[in-house]
């Protein structure tokens, strides 16, 4: 939805690439530390990722919508 490099991603939430190649090497739910899942998610809903509350999807909020 956004486009992003695992560079991009990396910029984002300050967490290192070499985590963020450790999490997408995996399968199922988001693994790791939670701190490291709260920076990733932080990073994602900034740049417009909504996760809706029923855990089904994400969609990217419009430009127009988003709050910073």
């Amino acid at each position: 939805l956004l486009g992003w490099s695992q560079g991009d991603l990396v910029n984002a939430s300050g967490v290192s690439i070499s985590t963020i190649k450790l999490l997408e090497s995996r399968d199922g739910a988001i693994g790791g530390m939670p701190e490291t899942r709260s920076k990733i998610l932080v990073a994602l809903e900034k740049a417009g990722i909504e996760f809706p509350d029923n855990g089904l999807g994400v969609r990217l909020v419009p430009r127009t919508k988003r709050t910073r």
